[in-house]
């Protein structure tokens, strides 16, 4: 009788201790859906409001508003989808932004992960969407990387270490663009210049332990583009 009572017991406890887990597991589940819903959101509202302000710039210089789209080709190859878009300003000014996101998990978790916002005013030597240019871009974003191994040496923190944050800067370029036909053409830029990088560091790829955070001043390439470009 007694043994029946234990058992009871430990079948009741049991029980209590599942549900306790299953409510822990729903609430860590809503909670990573929700911030994943959140970064989604704020990247939407980055990206309306550049569309929005080229969209202005468009409208208030109808005589002066050739657009262009274009698609950064090596940013690509670092599987980020990116769209720009350019307006011309005036004779020689045109403004230039480009957007990337990069929301891919990989094998064993491996991750490159952020999104990009970077907007560029540009001086034509010539005139605009035509030959030499100079320019002054922003940019800034947020990342989530680990894992990943780069050539050449680059950034050999993220093979063994996840890290979080965001990062703000902004820099000079210069490039050159050729037409191709009147719809389309080519263009080059490279730009350097200063990224403040603000992380959070975790031991792996996958883990959840937070081991350290700080901040980086980076200087070096903030800009390498080969732009295919549809003029509209």
């Amino acid at each position: 009788m007694l043994k029946g009572k234990k058992c009871l017991v430990c079948k009741k406890s049991c029980n209590f201790a599942q549900k306790i887990l299953i409510r822990l597991l729903l609430v860590r589940i809503n909670n990573v859906f929700y911030k994943q819903i959140k970064n989604m959101q704020y990247m939407q509202r980055t990206l309306g409001r550049a569309l929005l302000l080229l969209a202005f710039l468009a409208g208030s210089h109808q005589a002066e508003a050739q657009i262009s789209l274009k698609n950064n080709l090596l940013y690509d190859a670092s599987l980020t989808p990116n769209i720009g878009m350019e307006v011309g300003l005036a004779r020689k000014w045109t403004f230039d932004a480009t957007f990337g996101l990069n929301p891919w998990t990989f094998n064993d978790n491996k991750k490159w992960r952020h999104w990009l916002v970077q907007p560029e005013a540009r001086y034509w030597f010539c005139e605009k969407f035509n030959g030499h240019f100079v320019g002054l871009h922003l940019m800034g974003g947020e990342f989530n990387a680990g894992g990943v191994k780069f050539p050449f040496g680059i950034a050999p923190c993220l093979h063994h270490n996840r890290y979080e944050g965001w990062y703000a800067g902004g820099g000079l370029v210069y490039g050159y663009q050729w037409p191709v036909s009147r719809h389309f053409s080519v263009e080059t830029v490279i730009g350097l210049g200063y990224d403040y990088l603000k992380y959070k560091k975790f031991p792996c790829e996958h883990c959840g332990t937070q081991t350290g955070e700080g901040h980086y001043n980076y200087i070096g390439p903030t800009k390498v583009a080969l732009n295919m470009i549809y003029n509209l």
